[in-house]
């Protein structure tokens, strides 16, 4: 099998790598963070002309017929540069759903602005007491006339301060953690009964808390059929997943190339500390680690695609558990070799060190998916 990348996948690599060269120097991420809405709209729009809110849809949903390896290209350069516009959220995660499960009319009004950046989303499922459990979903959705009244609450809504749309899972039937009997509503995000807490995360990124209180939708924001949403929400967080895993191995790259050029330089007793032999060994295990991560994300973006759905979540649950040993090696050794600053907030280490932590706990732990590939593999 030949893994190399075509001449187009090449130059959207190239485009990646200059667009974090330049617009992502670790001061500037400090400024970009700073901001009310932590991300520059000018970059947004950078994404729409370069075509990257498009490039993994297909053309009859008016995207460039990329895919899962095109994504993976670019949240890996992402990764090095711990980039902050919201492209999981809205492109992965929002337009993946509309463009698995919405209807034409949707996609037109919903998928068609978004590629050209200008209509963001934001997912909301997460609720207090799930845990890593996409099922356990205690937002209720009740008939309404020809309508739903959404009521409940919703935790760590990535984005959900600057989206346009929030794509809420919520209970139509069936009993807590039952994947049979949710739905998923597309609802304005300014909508009458919404409440929302705004708070900057750990690793710099926006997310809010929000409350629905008899929030009214029509028949036309459910996003696929009512009922069966599981598929779709578990479908989505998979490749979401792979895409996680690709900006990871960014990070675990940077990481990486920081603390080797730090060794190099800082002396102890007359020479530098990387001639101790301790180091180097340390040093060829972050790169073995980081080798080991981008060889399970590829594998699992090659596979995620795959008509199996047993074979998706493998390929996800896989990776996301290489990722998180990998990250957490890579990431506690670069704080050791680098000393006690190797915490401060004005050293970059530790800000890819917080991303990759954060990365291990978005949608499951290590420890939960590989429970989850345990499970899938007894089964099949």
């Amino acid at each position: 099998m030949d893994l190399s990348l075509s001449d187009e996948q090449k130059q959207l690599k190239d485009a990646a790598e200059r667009f974090v060269r330049d617009k992502y120097t670790f001061e500037n991420r400090r400024k970009i963070a700073a901001t009310e809405r932590g991300w520059l709209p000018e970059n947004w729009s950078q994404f729409a002309e370069l075509g990257w809110l498009g490039m993994s849809f297909s053309e009859e949903d008016g995207g460039y017929g990329g895919g899962p390896i095109e994504t993976m290209i670019v949240m890996e350069e992402f990764g090095k540069g711990l980039v902050l516009e919201p492209f999981l959220p809205t492109v992965v995660l929002g337009g993946g759903m509309i463009a698995s499960a919405g209807t034409k009319a949707q996609k037109e009004a919903l998928l068609a602005p978004m590629i050209e950046g200008k209509k963001q989303f934001a997912f909301a499922w997460l609720e207090r007491q799930s845990r890593y459990n996409l099922a356990d979903v205690s937002l209720k959705a009740t008939k309404e006339g020809a309508g739903w009244s959404l009521s409940g609450h919703k935790g760590v809504v990535y984005n959900a301060p600057s989206a346009d749309h929030i794509i809420v899972l919520a209970r139509t039937a069936g009993s807590a953690r039952e994947p049979k009997g949710l739905t998923l509503f597309i609802v304005d995000a300014k909508a009458k009964g919404i409440s929302r807490r705004d708070y900057p995360t750990q690793d710099a990124l926006r997310a809010s808390e929000l409350t629905f209180d008899k929030v009214s939708v029509g028949a036309d924001a459910v996003l696929g059929k009512v009922d069966e949403a599981f598929p779709v929400v578990e479908g989505a967080v998979d490749r979401a997943i792979v895409a996680l895993c690709a900006e990871a191995t960014g990070c675990m790259d940077a990481i990486n190339a920081a603390t080797l050029e730090y060794i190099k330089t800082r002396k102890q007793f007359g020479v530098p500390i990387g001639k101790f032999q301790v180091l180097q060994h340390r040093m060829v295990d972050c790169f073995t680690n980081a080798q080991e991560a981008r060889s399970m994300t590829l594998m699992a973006s090659l596979k995620i695609d795959d008509k199996d759905a047993t074979v998706r979540a493998k390929a996800a649950s896989g990776a996301k558990v290489q990722i998180g040993k990998s990250g957490k090696f890579c990431g506690q050794s670069a704080v050791q070799m680098h000393g006690g600053m190797g915490v401060t907030d004005e050293l970059s280490v530790s800000h890819y060190f917080k991303r990759l932590t954060m990365i291990d706990l978005m949608f499951g732990n290590q420890q939960h998916h590989l429970t989850r590939y345990s499970n899938l593999a007894m089964a099949a």
